[in-house]
């Protein structure tokens, strides 16, 4: 379901902004328009949709106008044109109190610098935004010390944030915005200030918090690395455009531009990709009443060793090797079942390639692809791997 839904945004600075916006609906480009006019535009015509429960990525460069982006979504920069929608709300055309209740109910922000308070205990810091809501002190505690459990930080309460490493205090200002219980979490770079490691870790436990909250999150970086590993969809930013909108797997390896193609080139793909972008079809399978015959002759017809056995709903049982196949064929058996083997490698369709390689180099036979009920999606062979790693999309033949 649609939450969030951006309809030509510009934003043009500036204190003559007519005309800029007129050589913009023009298709004049941005160099033009500020030579002649003296206005920068800042966001150009961009529109974009979220779906409830999403993780969404704005990312590009520093300049790109991705902060600009985020900040006119809560109007804390008012747009010069184009309309944003908030559950079917335009939130251009509401009033100033309209807007400032929906920032304290609906919107959560999280800032690249804490932007905590130093004289507040770090359960005060939390409790803030209640605060300013009216909620009565016994419930913003109650609900400040609930949102700071699930950013890890019990036993903090009464702590001061000089007294909080910088992963901590960023941990902090999460969970200052989910004490409100937001519909939408908007977070500014919020990792950018932190040492690799602690980004890494912080990443980490904002994908294990959004598994059990399902926040809306519209996330803005210009690592793209991060974006890969957070994002469900990807809008790239440049110059002041969006130029891609696109799955982590879409815009690795199918650039919409060659801007696009050089700035993915030297993305760890492995750690990117994941089972499902580069598995193929199964070629054949075979069912448990199927014969050796019958097994090996559709071997030997697609010219592969192995064959992989399923139930009828599509469970994955195991796989049958061509040799055992032939050595049953000619002891004239009928059924397949003293031959089927269980032990078979495989990953759900989320997995990470990186956490596959090593399987998939000692492996005799394809690594299975299966669903969360062992149902066989699909296969991973070298060729489509070495393919993805490489950055090209094919369309693989059963």
């Amino acid at each position: 379901m649609e939450k969030l839904k951006v309809s030509n945004l510009t934003k043009i600075y500036g204190n003559n902004t007519d005309k800029a916006l007129e050589m913009v609906l023009k298709g004049e480009d941005n160099e033009q328009i500020r030579a002649k006019t003296k206005q920068v535009v800042g966001v150009r015509e961009a529109t974009f949709s979220v779906e409830d429960g999403e993780s969404f990525v704005i990312m590009g460069l520093s300049g790109s106008g991705k902060s600009t982006l985020l900040r006119c979504i809560n109007q804390l920069i008012k747009p010069t044109a184009g309309h944003i929608y908030l559950d079917g709300q335009d939130l251009t055309k509401i009033s100033s109190q309209e807007l400032i209740e929906i920032r304290r109910k609906k919107m959560g922000m999280v800032f690249q610098r804490f932007a905590l308070l130093p004289n507040r205990t770090i359960l005060d810091n939390v409790g803030y935004g209640l605060e300013v809501q009216g909620t009565a002190r016994n419930i913003r505690m109650s609900q400040a010390k609930e949102a700071l459990n699930l950013v890890g930080l019990k036993g903090w309460e009464d702590y001061y944030p000089k007294n909080l490493s910088g992963g901590m205090q960023q941990r902090v200002g999460i969970a200052r915005a989910l004490a409100t219980n937001p519909d939408i979490l908007l977070m500014d770079e919020p990792f950018s200030a932190l040492d690799p490691l602690i980004r890494q870790d912080m990443q980490d436990e904002l994908l294990e918090l959004q598994k059990k909250l399902h926040k809306t999150i519209i996330f803005i970086t210009h690592d793209l690395d991060e974006a890969l590993k957070i994002g469900d969809r990807i809008a790239l930013m440049k110059d002041a455009r969006i130029v891609q909108i696109g799955e982590p797997e879409d815009i690795l390896l199918s650039p919409a531009s060659d801007y696009v193609a050089r700035f993915v080139e030297n993305v760890n793909r492995s750690k990117a990709l994941t089972a499902s972008a580069v598995m193929v079809k199964p070629q054949v399978i075979v069912y448990p009443k199927d014969g050796p015959r019958a097994a090996l002759r559709l071997m030997e017809k697609h010219g592969i060793s192995s064959v992989f056995v399923v139930d009828r709903e599509g469970a994955l049982i195991g796989y049958v090797l061509a040799e055992e196949a032939a050595e049953l064929a000619e002891k004239g058996q009928r059924e397949l079942d003293g031959i089927i083997q269980n032990d078979v490698p495989t990953a759900l369709p989320d997995t990470p390639l990186a956490e596959l390689l090593d399987v998939m180099a000692y492996t005799k036979i394809p690594l299975a692809v299966v669903d969360e009920e062992n149902k066989l999606k699909g296969v991973l062979v070298r060729g489509s791997v070495i393919a993805g790693l490489a950055g090209e999309r094919r369309d693989w033949d059963e």
